[in-house]
């Protein structure tokens, strides 16, 4: 007697639950280092990175007041991270400042599947916007996000509230660790992968997760930043 989806589901959920809570080296030691290591590495990059980039923070600042003077700089958004805890997450302003209340008009127009909502002509994106999305620029204020601990260096993007209401069991497994301002999804052609398979590209990334892959998908990140792509 075949199983049904359900029971499928449910034995995928237990076995690769068992398999996240060892680490890749084997041992809770190895673990417990990989995340000392882990968090040394993203304060440190978190204190770089925002000193070296501050002048360009001012530049992207400016630009960003002079399109759109009554709007903020930067955006905060409620995200959901490790452990479904709830953190506030910050973002350089891409879009207009009513652009959460214009969201309920553009649903139906969702380019991608799933529990995410995408769209490569969104009217609410500024003219700055267009730029510092398709360079990620718009993404570095996470690195205060990163100091606080909400977030990593690497590791899965936090998705928002309403997002997480649409998640199955299975797709929650992406919430056991702690998101990243970059991530295997994200160096991955983020825009070409819909729903189902960034889940996929995070319960990867968490299985192989070491810091030497870390260090592999930074340096995509910075290739990234260098390059323009197709982000929006």
């Amino acid at each position: 007697m075949s199983l049904s989806r359900e029971q499928n589901e449910a034995e995928v959920i237990v076995d690769t639950q068992t398999y996240y809570s060892r680490t890749r080296a084997g041992g809770r030691e190895a673990g417990k280092l990989y995340l000392f290591m882990k968090r040394t590495i993203d304060v440190a990059g978190a204190v770089f990175g925002i000193l070296f980039m501050s002048p360009l923070f001012l530049v992207i600042a400016m630009l960003i007041k002079i399109e759109d003077p009554k709007g903020p700089v930067l955006f905060h958004q409620i995200r959901i991270g490790k452990g479904e805890k709830p953190f506030r997450m910050y973002k350089f302003r891409s879009m207009v400042s009513d652009a959460e209340e214009k969201l309920q008009e553009l649903l139906d127009k969702n380019e991608v599947s799933g529990a995410m909502f995408k769209m490569k002509e969104d009217p609410r994106i500024t003219k700055v916007g267009k730029f510092i999305r398709k360079t990620s620029i718009d993404e570095l204020p996470q690195l205060f996000n990163v100091l606080k601990g909400d977030m990593s260096l690497v590791g899965p993007r936090p998705p928002l509230p309403r997002e997480v209401e649409e998640y199955s069991e299975y797709d929650k497994l992406r919430l056991t660790v702690t998101p990243g301002c970059t991530g295997l999804w994200q160096v991955s052609g983020r825009n070409s992968v819909g729903f189902k398979e960034m889940v996929e590209l995070d319960l990867q990334y968490i299985r192989k997760r070491s810091l030497l892959f870390d260090l592999k998908i930074l340096l995509k990140t910075v290739y990234i930043l260098i390059k323009p792509n197709d982000a929006y």
